[in-house]
């Protein structure tokens, strides 16, 4: 008689645990068909207000942190740069894309427009901007200076670049036109407010030191600059160390969207107007449109990571 036919007690000893052991996979192949046979719940869908409330952090997160890396708006504060930026007084304040990385890789040339945390020599004297004693307005201002609808919190200006360190910057000939090492800058961007020259324009030759720029407004009567800041002469000049960015493109209002020209004072060589393509698209704007391959590339990662007895 085969051993399979045989009673338990008949077994030969070295079968028992052969026979508990086909049981126990036995058991468990029962209970994986079983399993494998009742359908998955779906997930639960999430309320609309978390999928925006989700949506609205990621893309918060990323114009964050492409403003603090990449490149930032900012608004115009004062008329110091027309007619090249607006800010005049009773006009709409254009609101600048600041480029924040080339000068990590570079040093600001002559006719670069950038802008700068002002030095110590510049802000001294200077109240800065107005802070009101209500908590919620103070508020609304830090997130719209965030994205570019209010002034910085901080000291910043923005200005243009006449010369930089090792350079000696004078005013003027008998054509009103600025010196750099005795030769005049052809600066077709300068703006006169009131027509013409005024007497303020003269100054002493300066030696701008090595690590720094010497930077005046467009708008060369209505413009406090490197002439006339901290006594002028060398406390005007403006440490590298405190350069922001520059300043590529108007992205605001629509009606005056165009590069901001880098014009070279010094040799005459026009730059190329404006910003990289990747660089000109509002932060805020970029930010919301890469919030939702973010937001879906969680959804499917945390899927993935569900346990899943289908899953093998």
């Amino acid at each position: 008689m085969p051993d399979d036919e045989l009673p338990d007690d008949e077994l030969p000893e070295e079968t028992l645990p052969e026979r508990s052991q086909r049981a126990e996979r036995s058991a468990r192949s029962e209970g994986d068909a079983a399993k494998r046979g009742k359908h998955r719940r779906p997930p639960r869908k999430k309320p609309i207000w978390q999928e925006l409330l989700t949506l609205f952090a990621v893309a918060l997160l990323l114009t964050f942190l492409i403003q603090q890396f990449l490149g930032r708006v900012y608004s115009i504060p004062s008329g110091s740069m027309e007619k090249t930026l607006h800010g005049c007084p009773g006009c709409t304040a254009d609101r600048v894309l600041v480029d924040k990385l080339t000068y990590r890789f570079t040093d600001p040339s002559p006719g670069d427009v950038v802008v700068f945390e002002g030095p110590n020599s510049w802000t001294e004297e200077d109240g800065g901007v107005p802070v009101s004693g209500n908590a919620v307005t103070n508020a609304l201002r830090s997130v719209g200076a965030l994205v570019g609808l209010a002034p910085p919190n901080e000291r910043d200006f923005v200005k243009r670049v006449v010369a930089v360190g090792g350079q000696t910057v004078q005013c003027c000939d008998n054509r009103m036109r600025v010196l750099v090492d005795g030769r005049p800058l052809q600066e077709p961007y300068v703006y006169w407010d009131g027509g013409k020259p005024n007497t303020q324009q003269h100054f002493e030759p300066v030696l701008v030191p090595e690590g720094t720029l010497w930077v005046m407004g467009d708008n060369r009567n209505g413009s406090q600059d490197s002439r006339f800041q901290g006594g002028g002469g060398i406390r005007g000049v403006v440490p590298l160390d405190k350069v922001i960015g520059k300043a590529r493109f108007v992205v605001l209002p629509p009606s005056r969207w165009q590069g901001v020209g880098d014009h070279n004072p010094q040799g005459g060589i026009p730059f190329a107007l404006g910003a990289p393509a990747w660089q000109e698209g509002l932060p805020a704007g970029f930010g919301l449109v890469a919030a939702w391959p973010m937001l879906w590339l969680t959804r499917r990662l945390r899927w993935r990571l569900r346990p899943d007895p289908d899953r093998r």
